[in-house]
């Protein structure tokens, strides 16, 4: 089984308070709701308290075509990929010594706010010393789900090559999909929550010997995944791709999906590994929003505390989409969990479809 070794992040250089981007918002919608004030306390619910975003706050009062956005994308996402790679493999936290770039066999680029071809993760390999060898995977299209879903596609590269060490690129620039113009309930509520993020995770196959690289004495071994589509969901979560660019699909009905639905998943995904919920000490859950947590307690009947962390980083960076998840894994992991302790790491994205991971710390 695979073994995560280092996480890096890095958060984006335009940090706005939710106090200023209520102000902004109620400026901004006020033409498309006679009840904005009242609309306006969705921000303050979500108890965020700042985000990290790439552009400037300037940048959201005008227009932009979908060119201007994914141009954009393209270069500052190039630029944030090569900043949380250099974070993961040099990490003082989590390696003794750098990571050579020539030991990555592949790399795993997800991203669902953008678009590039050639993908990102070739023009990071034109500016930083990989080797031409190296496997490129990039994935497009997972959401919030991605940040579990791009772990377990590496695991199952890593199966087959267990003397491999690959990279999970998650990168999200959710900012450069705001769009002025579209004064829905949905663009509201986008605009209360999301936030742009960067993770770069070291993921290394079983037959890696660890002990002299890895900080930690104990690491989280991915144990197994699973992937569930709910039938029919496509209008749930997601995006429509209009002329202007990436328009926000985000259904109310979200958190009672989670209540109804996630529980009998999980408890199959966890009986198929012979253990139950109550065997998970670490919840290491994608923070979509303080709902969306409170649908997760609800659901698996789980304790304020066991969501304390994801809780910490949507009130510290808002809900990144894929990086988030990767986000709460790094806080968990620099609690130097004790061998043996079981992590469930969960995720929802677009589908509408839920990811989960079981780690054991070893």
């Amino acid at each position: 089984m695979s073994k995560i070794v280092s996480v890096g992040t890095f958060d984006p250089p335009h940090i706005i308070s939710q106090e200023l981007a209520v102000a902004k918002a109620k400026e901004h919608f006020k033409a498309g709701f006679s009840d904005v004030a009242r609309l306006l306390s969705i921000f303050r619910n979500t108890e965020i308290q700042k985000r990290y975003f790439a552009v400037p706050l300037e940048w959201f009062l005008t227009e932009h075509s979908l060119q201007d956005r994914n141009d954009t994308y393209i270069r500052l996402a190039t630029d944030y990929s090569i900043e949380a790679i250099r974070a993961c493999l040099r990490s003082p936290d989590f390696v003794k010594d750098e990571v050579p770039y020539a030991a990555i066999d592949a790399i795993f680029f997800v991203s669902t706010t953008g678009m590039s071809t050639p993908s990102i993760e070739a023009r990071v390999m034109n500016r930083l010393p990989f080797s031409p060898h190296t496997k490129r995977i990039p994935i497009w299209g997972l959401g919030c789900a991605g940040g579990v879903a791009g772990l377990a596609r590496a695991n199952e590269y890593c199966s087959a090559y267990p003397k491999a060490q690959v990279l999970v690129i998650n990168l999200e620039l959710c900012s450069l999909t705001f769009q002025k113009k579209d004064l829905s309930k949905s663009n509201l509520v986008g605009a209360s929550i999301f936030a742009d993020g960067v993770t770069c995770s070291l993921v290394a196959g079983d037959a890696v010997e660890t002990q002299s690289v890895a900080v930690l004495s104990a690491l989280p071994v991915i144990r197994a995944h699973q992937t569930t589509l709910m039938p029919n969901s496509e209008s749930v979560m997601g995006w429509d791709i209009k002329d202007g660019g990436l328009h926000v699909v985000f259904s109310k009905d979200i958190p009672t999906i989670i209540r109804t639905w996630l529980r009998g998943n999980v408890d199959e995904f966890l009986s198929n590994n012979k253990l139950a919920m109550e065997s998970v000490q670490h919840f290491i859950a994608h923070p979509g929003g303080r709902k969306v947590l409170e649908a997760y307690r609800d659901a698996l009947g789980i304790s304020e505390e066991m969501t304390a962390i994801p809780h910490r980083v949507l009130q510290e960076h808002g809900n990144m989409s894929s990086p988030s998840v990767i986000y709460v894994l790094k806080e968990f992991m620099l609690k130097q969990i004790a061998a043996g302790e079981v992590g469930l790491l969960t995720a929802l994205g677009p589908g509408f479809s839920s990811e989960l991971m079981l780690v054991r710390w070893e």
